[in-house]
């Protein structure tokens, strides 16, 4: 190993680490699980495309609104900020190194590879292909001064708005074509066979990128935000946060009331991530957030063993339930997953340094073998 490798390969003090952005990345996560249960394991992504749905009690009705006006696109909207400040993270700890581009390529390849086997192998519904493909496009501005990450910010998702409004011609699939692959949705992931969903999976990617399109603009300008809000230092400056906070959310929300969904969606998802960082950064804060943070850590593994988890429960080559759970029923099932997830979290890091598929990236990035368990590390150093 050379020097230069050493240096880099060396896990990060835990008094380098920023807890709160650990505790916002795990809270973060259940509001993508719980949409990704309730609207994308439970029935078909394009269900809710094809007119409005009727949950069958007040409960699913009021879950239902909470989700789809709170918590859907912010959750993700959430994890597109804090992927951005992860990269400016790392391209700043990374500047001793001369070999820092290549690394973060490198990073950005494996996590794309990653994406990929996700998407094609165990669920559709990956946004791990989409952040290594919008990171390939930030990077290059890591290198530039704040003002012109801020600058591509205002681009990207004033695009991102533009689209929104004027729809390009074509990008989104016809209603009949929506319609097909909802019933086949129903017939094939409620009864087929491990080969049978994988094959109808792959035959539905197509549909999904069109949704992937609608979004990406806003996904680059969110992972600019991000890496402008760790540049400029507001991610640890609990006065900022909460000047943040307040106002993004009580103009998200009066927007999303009067029905601009796009920009509404964005403020609100600022707003939360602010409020939540400046809460975090308090000691009662830690105290009341401070489970979130192992989670938040091992996010990565923990994201990729919810697609697992939920692909045997609902599909037919495990326990067949899709299409025969109502959203109560299959949140509270989410909620137990995640909850697993907090104590196996925290039982996890008490002995190793990362989750397995954060050492696994991290191995593959730096291309040396990195210490797994907590006293193997403090051998190497």
């Amino acid at each position: 190993m050379t020097s230069d490798s050493a240096a880099i390969s060396k896990p990060t003090p835990s008094a380098d680490r920023i807890e709160a952005i650990d505790v916002l990345r795990g809270i973060a996560l259940f509001g993508v699980m719980a949409v990704n249960v309730v609207m994308e394991f439970r029935v078909s992504i394009f269900e809710q495309f094809l007119g409005p749905r009727t949950p069958v009690s007040p409960i699913d009705r009021a879950i239902e609104t909470i989700l789809t006006e709170a918590i859907e696109l912010k959750a993700f909207a959430l994890f597109a900020l804090l992927f951005g400040a992860g990269l400016a993270i790392q391209f700043d700890r990374l500047a001793i190194s001369e070999h820092r581009t290549a690394l973060l390529l490198r990073r950005l390849v494996v996590l794309l590879v990653f994406g990929v086997v996700h998407l094609c192998l165990i669920w559709n519904g990956d946004i791990l292909t989409e952040y290594a493909l919008a990171g390939f496009v930030v990077l290059p501005f890591l290198f530039a001064p704040r003002w012109l990450l801020a600058l591509a910010a205002l681009v990207f998702l004033a695009l991102y708005l533009a689209m929104q409004a004027f729809p390009p011609a074509g990008l989104f699939p016809s209603r009949a074509a929506i319609w097909q692959d909802v019933m086949d949705a129903n017939r094939i992931y409620a009864t087929g066979g491990f080969l049978d969903v994988l094959a109808f999976r792959l035959r539905e990617i197509p549909l999904i990128a069109s949704l992937h399109a609608f979004v990406f603009l806003r996904t680059v300008g969110l992972f600019f935000v991000g890496a402008l809000a760790w540049r400029s230092g507001v991610v640890q400056n609990t006065r900022v946060l909460f000047a943040i906070a307040l106002p993004a959310i009580g103009l998200g929300a009066a927007l999303l009331h009067i029905g601009i969904e796009p920009l509404g969606t964005v403020l609100l998802a600022l707003g939360y991530g602010a409020a939540i960082l400046g809460i975090a950064h308090f000691e009662r804060g830690k105290r009341l957030l401070g489970w979130a943070a192992p989670l938040g850590r091992m996010a990565f593994t923990n994201y990729v063993a919810q697609s697992v988890i939920f692909g045997w429960i609902f599909y037919g080559y495990g326990l067949g339930l899709f299409g025969r759970l109502g959203i109560t029923q299959s949140l509270a099932i989410g909620i137990a997953v995640y909850a697993m997830q907090v104590l196996f979290s925290a039982w996890w890091l008490r002995h190793h340094r990362y989750g397995p598929l954060e050492w696994l990236w991290r191995t593959l990035m730096y291309g040396v073998r990195q210490p797994m368990m907590l006293a193997e590390a403090m051998a190497v150093r």
